[in-house]
């Protein structure tokens, strides 16, 4: 592959933006990686690190334009948060910063590199989840609610993009051993049959961007053999 290409990962310091970081940068891509807090032991060497707050959205455009010089030939809009309980319980601030990095940062990213991304043919990878097709998200109905609006944002994108090139890939995962269960009170099993690893779905989106000129993967759901979540007692 080119090494020229260059990718933006969100959410790339934890969970499956750094999976998906690690392997983008196996594949030849140069990296950047925004995220909040980096652990040097675990972050790739050759990341182009960006720490930066999601949530301040009116910044984030100056400081995109100053860190990043290249035009983009992959987005990944991988960042997500959620919140857990029944939704009377649920914060308005929860409730913001859900729709801030689960539903408006990808469009305005998106809307920033839409231009790269047609000069080179390039693909944007949403990360949504599984509960986005699912009706049935009780205790995380506003959670669920959010990556809904992301699938339907990257099918409407594509529909208006692809006669100019640019592919929209959508990637559902159902539960993953990643940080994204810190605000519930249960957690995924841990037997390899009930919970994907974070390298399963970067796995996934290498296979996807990596498919033939023309051709255009724009949605795969991924889900463990058996469903099975730990409570946690101390919640």
């Amino acid at each position: 592959m080119n090494a020229t290409k260059t990718a933006l990962v969100t959410g790339a310091s934890s969970g499956i933006g750094l999976a998906i970081a690690a392997k983008l940068l196996t594949d030849g891509y140069q990296v950047y990686g925004i995220g909040r807090n980096f652990d040097d032991e675990s972050t790739p060497k050759d990341l182009k690190r960006l720490s930066y707050d999601l949530t301040d959205t009116k910044k984030l455009p100056a400081f995109l334009s100053g860190n990043i010089k290249e035009k983009l030939s992959l987005l990944v809009n991988c960042a997500g948060v959620a919140y857990y309980g029944p939704h009377e319980t649920v914060s308005p601030a929860a409730i913001h910063e859900m729709v801030t990095v689960n539903v408006e940062v990808p469009m305005l990213l998106s809307a920033l590199y839409l231009r790269d991304l047609r000069e080179n043919g390039g693909n944007i990878v949403n990360i949504s989840s599984v509960t986005a097709k699912l009706s049935n998200n009780s205790f995380g109905c506003a959670y669920g609610a959010t990556k809904a609006a992301l699938s339907h944002f990257s099918e409407a994108l594509f529909e208006e993009t692809r006669k100019q090139g640019v592919r929209i890939i959508t990637i559902h995962p159902d539960l993953t051993d990643t940080d994204l269960y810190r605000h519930a009170d249960f957690r995924p099993g841990t037997s390899a049959d009930t919970v994907l690893s974070p390298e399963e779905v970067a796995d996934a989106v290498i296979w996807a961007v990596n498919q033939r000129d023309g051709l255009v993967v724009g949605d795969i759901t991924l889900r463990p053999q058996r469903l099975q979540i730990k409570r946690d007692e101390k919640k």
